[in-house]
């Protein structure tokens, strides 16, 4: 692909399923770097924080540095002080989560907040749900980090939070405000955090509905890997298609 100013690449089902690498991901991104090709990792996973990512990462053989990895939660962190600085939020999220916006300004609230935030919740409980669908009820702004239905595994898939999104919408009649990806939110702080033209990115990812839908709202080309959720077979019946379709990040730039 000629003129790509920078690479988007998806985490969950595209570089790893779970905590077994994809085979040849930190090949691909050590080419990326011998080429001086921008990059950076997006996840929609919000149940942990960047650091947790350049962990994980790092010990699966990648050679990065936390600024190459932007989460659905930073987008989310980003979206909320812009437009709602001063509102207090109830979070339905881990405690990894939880301690990520707080140490980002936001503020946290038990009761009478002005927005709930839906982002992964591993620890969610009838308690946390309940108490959501009240204030979404009396008149809570309602925000979610990302629409994903499931999270990859190495066993599979487990369910993630776009059944609750679902869940939420239709005991309060409320819409959720959802902000990673397809939001083309992501992928405009991507590009400036690699500090090139949106215009010139790809986005490589292994999902329809949000890696591609990403790419084809946000006018940019796209790759689809088949080594995560989406088959070839999906694209029969998908309105969105991408650009390239291959087998793993490891075919591309070989």
């Amino acid at each position: 692909m000629d003129g790509v100013s920078g690479y988007m690449i998806d985490m969950d089902g595209t570089v790893y399923k779970g905590d077994a690498v994809i085979p040849g991901a930190p090949e691909f991104v050590e080419r990326l770097k011998a080429k001086k090709i921008p990059f950076v990792f997006l996840t929609n996973n919000s149940a942990s924080d960047r650091k947790h990512y350049y962990n994980k990462l790092t010990k699966m053989g990648f050679k990065i540095t936390v600024d190459n990895i932007l989460t659905s939660t930073t987008a989310t962190v980003t979206y909320i002080k812009k437009h709602y600085a001063e509102k207090t939020v109830y979070p339905l999220g881990t405690s990894k989560f939880i301690d990520e916006i707080k140490e980002a300004g936001i503020r946290i609230a038990d009761k009478d907040p002005d927005m709930v935030l839906l982002a992964f919740d591993t620890s969610i409980t009838y308690e946390k749900m309940n108490n959501a669908y009240q204030f979404i009820k009396k008149g809570s702004l309602f925000v979610a980090t990302h629409p994903d239905d499931l999270c990859p595994t190495e066993q599979g898939y487990d369910v993630d939070i776009g059944p609750f999104i679902r869940f939420f919408e239709s005991m309060t009649g409320t819409k959720a405000t959802v902000i990673g990806k397809p939001n083309k939110l992501m992928a405009e702080m991507a590009a400036e955090r690699m500090n090139v033209p949106l215009k010139g990115t790809v986005m490589i990812g292994d999902r329809i509905y949000t890696d591609m839908k990403m790419a084809a709202d946000s006018g940019i080309r796209s790759i689809m890997v088949l080594t995560g959720e989406a088959k070839r077979t999906d694209l029969d019946v998908s309105e969105i298609k991408p650009t390239e379709v291959v087998n793993s990040v490891d075919d591309i730039l070989r």
